[in-house]
């Protein structure tokens, strides 16, 4: 009895209406994962790839894919119908590049296309670390960071050769860096890419090397930097600055350096997006009577009214005392939560005059008090 199939979306792990992107990558997938030459003398695996190849054989050709899904594995049999609709008798493997699975491995971008890799290439970005005070972040300064890069050297301007020697195109791989291989296999013509031999992989030959970068085109530099911090600027934040990262190669672009911001905390002050918050604790007195109180702002030090019966934990505002807009015109406002702070260690003379003024004022006083109690009384 011939050994029954598995159904080919279970093969590759897709559900039937899976769209031919998700085939595809789940047939890449299980053929990077089982291909022979990584899996040598594993059986298994195998099998696997050969199974994977065969579903992804019918699941990507949408005439065949509609068959199989009528008709199953009968419809996409060598004898199913007049037309056949098989598998033409190699699996579609009669030139089949491991390349196109494998690309990244060998520095290709896919589809088993070789690079150039004399082409311009961008340089690399770089990271930095700056750290502010509060008041710098929230108006902004100019900071003065020490840079560790890759710049183009400057006695061959980056070609990698001494003096007039110049650079010759690799004839081995034709500039491309790789060279392709294709040998017979069980299931047919298979073509591997690898690097040059000839030039390593650079694409290009340089015979006489330059004595200052020793051939890289490249040479490391430290430098001092100057960087204009914008003001509204948040702690965890980036500045980028385009062409200050690395130098690119074969003439590209310099890539960028990323400043990445960390705020000191203030003693007073908090911030929450361009708000300031700040909490004051006055007194059991001040908050009765209301008195004139100091409150620390970004601005330095302001006067400001506590009018009297103020309640602990109210806030009050103060426009315009908040963080400037980062790269627009225009600030926030500084929210300011009173804390009424009760004394302690009282004398016994002056809990005799607390008790006396309690007598005093009795409830009248005591509003949300009084209100309270009287629910409470009813609830019962």
């Amino acid at each position: 009895m011939a050994e029954q199939k598995r159904d080919y979306y279970e093969v590759l792990g897709v559900s039937k209406s899976a769209s031919a992107d998700e085939i595809k990558k789940a047939y890449r997938k299980l053929a990077k994962a089982n291909h022979p030459d990584l899996n040598p003398g594993d059986a298994a695996a195998e099998a696997r790839f050969k199974e994977a190849n065969e579903a992804y054989e019918v699941l990507s050709d949408d005439n065949k894919r509609a068959k199989y899904d009528q008709f199953g594995h009968a419809g996409v049999d060598p004898n199913f119908g007049a037309g056949g609709g098989g598998f033409g008798g190699g699996f579609g493997f009669e030139d089949f590049d491991l390349g196109d699975i494998f690309g990244s491995f060998f520095g290709g971008g896919g589809g088993g296309r070789a690079t150039n890799r004399n082409a311009p290439r961008q340089g690399e970005s770089l990271r930095a670390n700056l750290v502010l005070s509060f008041e710098e972040a929230a108006f902004g300064c100019e900071k003065e960071i020490s840079l560790t890069r890759n710049d183009v050297c400057d006695n061959c301007h980056g070609s990698g050769a001494e003096g007039d020697s110049g650079v010759e195109i690799c004839p081995n791989c034709h500039g491309t860096g790789t060279v392709k291989t294709t040998r017979r296999t069980p299931f047919g013509a298979m073509s591997t890419s690898a690097a040059c031999p000839n030039c390593r992989g650079e694409g290009k030959i340089i015979k006489n090397p330059c004595k200052k970068c020793r051939g890289t085109g490249k040479m490391k530099v430290t430098k001092k930097l100057k960087i204009n911090v914008p003001a509204g600027i948040d702690d965890g934040q980036t500045i980028s600055l385009r062409g200050e990262g690395n130098a690119g190669t074969n003439g590209g672009p310099a890539g960028s350096l990323l400043v990445n911001i960390s705020v000191r905390p203030h003693p007073f002050l908090t911030r929450d997006g361009n708000s300031i918050l700040c909490e004051v604790p006055i007194t059991f007195t001040q908050a009765t009577l209301g008195a004139e109180i100091e409150v620390p702002t970004l601005d330095g030090k302001v006067k400001y009214t506590v009018p009297e019966g103020t309640q602990t934990g109210t806030v009050f505002r103060l426009r315009g005392k908040g963080v400037p807009n980062l790269h627009a015109s225009g600030r926030g406002d500084q929210f300011v939560r009173v804390n009424v702070e009760i004394p302690k260690d009282l004398t016994n003379e002056q809990k005799d005059l607390l008790r006396k003024f309690a007598d005093s004022i009795g409830e009248r006083g005591y509003k949300e008090h009084k209100s309270f109690f009287d629910k409470l009384r009813k609830s019962k």
